[in-house]
């Protein structure tokens, strides 16, 4: 078994749309990145790209190349559960959590599970979605940005 982290964070900004687990989520403000700045499919690519120990995100789809310039998250997503079994291993499950003073995210958790579910090709149920508050602390809490913390878990195939 092997477990793996992941964390983003990206500031809201009006003019986009906000992106999380490959769901549109209406509200006035979108979050600020070179790609779609999908900060959920971010942390939880990074979670499974630590657990195989294949490098983060930044080294594999770096910001500094314009083929990603507004590129969806969630197919990057999809490129990095290959690389994960390329490698040797099964994604066991996910978990997630999400934290957004605003909007409200609960009507939304269970479509951005199956969503990122289904891209994994994961059965229902292996990939768990939350969503809390900073409480008004820090830049989350103050409303200027999403935060994304993310752990996967894999197994070696065969095992």
């Amino acid at each position: 078994m092997r477990i793996g982290f992941g964390y983003d964070i990206h500031a809201l900004i009006p003019g986009r749309p906000l992106i999380l687990g490959g769901v549109t989520v209406p509200f006035e403000k979108g979050l600020l990145g070179h790609s779609d700045a999908d900060v959920l499919c971010h942390a939880v690519s990074d979670a499974l790209l630590g657990a195989a120990a294949l490098g983060d995100i930044g080294e594999h789809f770096p910001d500094t190349d314009p083929k990603y310039k507004d590129c969806l998250s969630l197919d990057l997503l999809c490129q990095v559960a290959e690389m994960v079994r390329k490698a040797g291993y099964i994604i066991v499950n996910i978990d997630t959590v999400i934290i957004a003073e605003a909007p409200k995210l609960s009507k939304h958790k269970k479509l951005m599970a199956d969503t990122i579910t289904q891209v994994l090709h994961l059965d229902q149920g292996k990939v768990s979605v939350k969503a809390t508050t900073h409480e008004k602390f820090d830049s989350t809490g103050r409303g200027e940005a999403v935060a994304v913390y993310a752990v996967a878990l894999l197994n070696e195939k065969g095992v």
